[in-house]
């Protein structure tokens, strides 16, 4: 089934909401593909985004996730809502060594209030190529702008 966007705008839509997500421009993260329903983007990869033993930090990769997913799900919004993390798991594969880390959200299935989603999370590994190291798992949720606590 193809996801289709309530918002026949919705790559400057999302282009706009990714400018002002300052915690996502402070890791670095630059988008690559924003489609209806999914969001590719990568992180070159620096030492402050590494653990003690040089792995990426689990930190950055649920980040990653939870950042290409919601956005994905962002795709499919109405101007003037947004999307949540409602839910959120990942299930880290192996270690992640290289340079760069991709991350690739889609939305698996569309409601008008839930989205339900999955991401890889890829490193590339100058010796190995493109790795899988995670997978996350999300439910998105519609908010109405301006969200009130």
């Amino acid at each position: 089934m193809e996801l289709l966007s309530k918002n026949p705008h919705f790559k400057q839509y999302v282009l706009g909401k990714m400018q002002l997500n300052h915690f996502m421009n402070f890791i670095g993260f630059e988008p690559t593909n924003i489609d209806q329903g999914y969001v590719e983007g990568f992180i070159q990869l620096k030492q402050h985004h590494l653990q003690q033993n040089g792995f990426v930090h689990g930190g950055v990769t649920s980040t990653l996730a939870d950042l290409v997913m919601g956005f994905a799900a962002y795709t499919l919004v109405p101007e003037g809502q947004g999307t949540v993390t409602s839910d959120l798991k990942v299930a880290y594969l192996r270690p992640g060594v290289g340079d760069v880390i991709i991350a690739k959200g889609r939305v698996i299935k569309a409601g008008n209030l839930l989205f339900y989603c999955e991401a890889d999370i890829i490193v590339k590994n100058p010796e190995k190529g493109e790795v899988l190291i995670a997978r996350g798992y999300a439910t998105m949720c519609a908010v109405k702008y301006p969200v009130k606590s």
